[in-house]
């Protein structure tokens, strides 16, 4: 139904505790317990909780989750709360609780698992424990940059310099400078995690987000969604003597034919992609919604 698409639901009143807020509470308490845990316990936290190759041999599988709430010191956390900040907020405004959360966590076990491919392969720094949310943050960022390729960003380099640039060049300068820096390790840096969670991302907007989810406790296997051509539909825009069609034609047969056509072609292009028209025509539904 219409309203239960992303794109047309109201923000009801009061503060609402979003999945990217969560996520950035998450983390903070992660690392609170973690240097409480290092300091007050003999626990050996990083044995069982940092990714690790001798810790996946030993079947600690739990550690491609547990590795991505732990950091190695605050400006770590703070770099990555951010990035998950930053992207995150209209990132899970596209994609819904659901969709973001797994693009999050995918994100970071996909890239956990190329990091430990890396160390298989690579070994040196590559097998050493990893800790941190980078690469979900970077699974976000791709996902930012492939949705909104042309947005204009403002970063600043070394927290100093700011520097204006599209989304698209920073996705793409991250992945060249991942790329470097597993052909040169340097400080200890886990760029194949970080090249492994922008490949999920993009992969995760380009191919799965286009699918329809199933509902819980369905087995209806996805279909992929198809683009429909928008036919004609006067709104009766203020300075124009039209006839207002939509407002003539049933509810069901509105939302089928001239709605849901263009809330397909915001998940396959993005929001940014609409032209005047259909923003109206989603405007006008948003508000006969408004009326039931």
């Amino acid at each position: 139904m219409l309203e239960d698409r992303q794109y047309m639901r109201q923000t009801p009143p009061g503060f609402q505790l979003t999945a990217t807020m969560a996520l950035l509470i998450a983390n903070a308490a992660a690392y609170i317990l973690q240097l409480s845990l290092e300091r007050f316990s003999s626990l050996p936290v990083d044995g069982y909780f940092a990714l690790s190759l001798p810790g996946l041999r030993h079947g600690y599988v739990w550690q491609l989750l547990t590795y991505q709430f732990m950091h190695g010191g605050w400006l770590h956390l703070l770099v990555n709360c951010w990035a998950i900040y930053v992207f995150g907020r209209e990132v899970e405004e596209t994609f819904g609780r659901a969709k973001f959360l797994t693009l999050y966590f995918s994100s970071g076990v996909i890239g956990g698992l190329v990091q430990a491919l890396a160390g298989v392969l690579l070994g040196g720094r590559f097998a050493a424990p990893v800790v941190g949310a980078s690469a979900g943050a970077f699974g976000l960022i791709a996902a930012y940059a492939v949705l909104y390729p042309e947005r204009p960003l403002m970063l600043l380099l070394f927290f100093i310099i700011p520097v204006s640039l599209r989304a698209k060049y920073l996705l793409l300068f991250s992945g060249l400078f991942a790329l470097f820096g597993m052909v040169f390790p340097m400080d200890n840096i886990a760029n194949a995690a970080h090249l492994g969670g922008m490949l999920t991302g993009i992969a995760f907007v380009r191919y799965f987000h286009l699918w329809h989810w199933p509902q819980f406790g369905t087995s209806r296997t996805p279909q992929p969604r198809r683009l429909v051509k928008v036919t004609t539909l006067s709104l009766g825009i203020p300075g124009r003597n039209t006839h207002r069609e939509d407002e003539d034609s049933p509810a069901e047969k509105f939302l089928s034919e001239e709605v849901d056509p263009i809330l397909d072609k915001i998940s396959a292009h993005g929001i940014q992609s609409l032209t005047e028209r259909e923003r109206n025509i989603l405007e006008a539904a948003r508000t006969r919604m408004a009326k039931r």
